[in-house]
């Protein structure tokens, strides 16, 4: 009787525990099932993440390198300003020189204008306390006139003189002009002709700084001559017209010497 009570106790003992571990094992396959799928669902995440990652990359990329692109087109087009700006700072260096050159030209242009232009105005020329007016080319002729009676080229001064004299009739020179002319003949000892023009001198001229000492020249063209007699009467005049005269202090001096 009790090997029988036992015998059910135990059948019913198993019959309890088989339903428990039964449902021990569906347990653990649903657990599995779990963890895969989850490992399956973060596999597709790290995939898909992957994947965004790879595009977000791939824009990045595409980004740095149209970057690059656009730098190196600034580059580009900055190096071409500088040459640019060298190009436009050679010209305006190039335009200033020949702005400078022109500026030059002008001045010296207007230079050699302004000088015809002198040689063409008349010139105001003081002598013996006169003072008068003469054109650029009488002045020069006189000058050169004048010129060769310091060199004591007594003939050609005296054609030089007689030139001007002739070219220039009305010349304020006129009174000096026929003065020296004297002088020069006399230097070439063309006596009665440097009679002639010192005469001329005190005729025109009778008020001329240079008349006393034309008369003076008179009366010693005349001593050359051998006329004692005409020198006395001019040095006579030469002390009657201009008694206060250095020329008539002369003129005294010499009527000693006269015979």
């Amino acid at each position: 009787m009790k090997a029988a009570r036992l015998i059910a106790g135990l059948c019913l003992g198993a019959a309890l525990v088989a339903p428990a571990a039964q449902a021990g094992i569906f347990d653990d396959d649903e657990a599995r099932r779990a963890i895969l799928d989850l490992r399956q669902k973060l596999e597709q995440s790290n995939e898909q993440g992957r994947a965004r990652q790879a595009e977000a990359m791939a824009v990045l990329t595409e980004q740095v390198n149209q970057l690059k692109r656009s730098l190196l087109d600034l580059n580009n087009q900055l190096e071409q300003m500088r040459g640019d700006n060298a190009k436009l700072r050679g010209q305006n260096e190039e335009l200033a020189r020949a702005v400078s050159d022109m500026q030059r030209k002008q001045k010296d242009l207007q230079s050699g204008v302004d000088d015809r232009m002198r040689k063409f105005e008349p010139q105001q020329v003081t002598l013996d306390g006169k003072e008068f007016s003469v054109e650029p080319d009488e002045k020069r002729q006189y000058d050169e006139a004048m010129e060769l009676l310091r060199k004591s080229d007594f003939a050609g001064a005296a054609n030089a003189l007689t030139a001007f004299r002739k070219r220039y009739p009305a010349s304020g020179y006129g009174e000096l002009a026929l003065f020296w002319l004297g002088n020069a003949q006399y230097g070439s000892r063309q006596y009665k002709e440097a009679i002639t023009s010192f005469r001329a001198l005190v005729g025109a001229a009778p008020d001329s700084a240079k008349a006393p000492e034309a008369l003076l020249a008179i009366a010693n063209c005349q001593a050359e001559l051998k006329d004692a007699k005409s020198a006395r009467r001019t040095i006579d005049e030469l002390l009657k017209a201009y008694p206060k005269s250095e020329a008539a202090q002369a003129g005294k001096d010499r009527l000693a010497s006269l015979k």
